[in-house]
């Protein structure tokens, strides 16, 4: 089985190749999600027979996530691959995500649903995004909206 992991709500935008749950090929881009996923993709369905889809629906740049939820559905729906979306705090070690201006989308370590948006505390640990080496144990959701978590404005 061929899955691809999109991870795109912050830079670089990380995708990565996995066969049988496990992280073959990595891409890495500092470009603009318009601009550089669909790129990508060309290379990406030349080579590989995609089996699924993730990609990170929440928190994260909104423009990132609406981008990468049209392209990616878009994919979806005409080559008819399976597509899944997962929470960017599963690959940066639950630490802080940027929000807008100086906060911060945090986790509530209390509760997996709620995320709080706030100023970081001056000892606040940050951690880059990272692809997993393996995805077995990743909890995906079948829900793919993206979720966005600002209160209006």
């Amino acid at each position: 089985m061929t899955e691809v992991l999109v991870i795109s709500i912050s830079k670089p935008l990380l995708i990565g190749i996995y066969e049988n749950k496990n992280l073959v090929k990595t891409y890495e881009d500092e470009g603009k999600t318009s601009d550089v996923l669909p790129m990508l993709f060309i290379e990406i369905l030349k080579k590989y027979d995609l089996d699924r889809i993730y990609y990170v629906n929440t928190p994260g740049s909104y423009m990132a996530i609406k981008v990468a939820y049209v392209f990616l559905k878009t994919i979806s729906i005409s080559k008819n691959i399976d597509l899944k979306a997962c929470s960017g705090f599963s690959f940066n070690q639950n630490s802080p995500i940027k929000a807008l201006g100086k906060k911060y989308f945090i986790p509530n370590v209390n509760c997996d649903e709620e995320i709080k948006v706030d100023f970081l505390e001056n000892n606040t640990r940050m951690s880059a995004f990272e692809l997993p080496k393996v995805i077995n144990n990743l909890k995906f959701s079948e829900n793919t909206l993206p979720i966005y978590n600002l209160p209006a404005v």
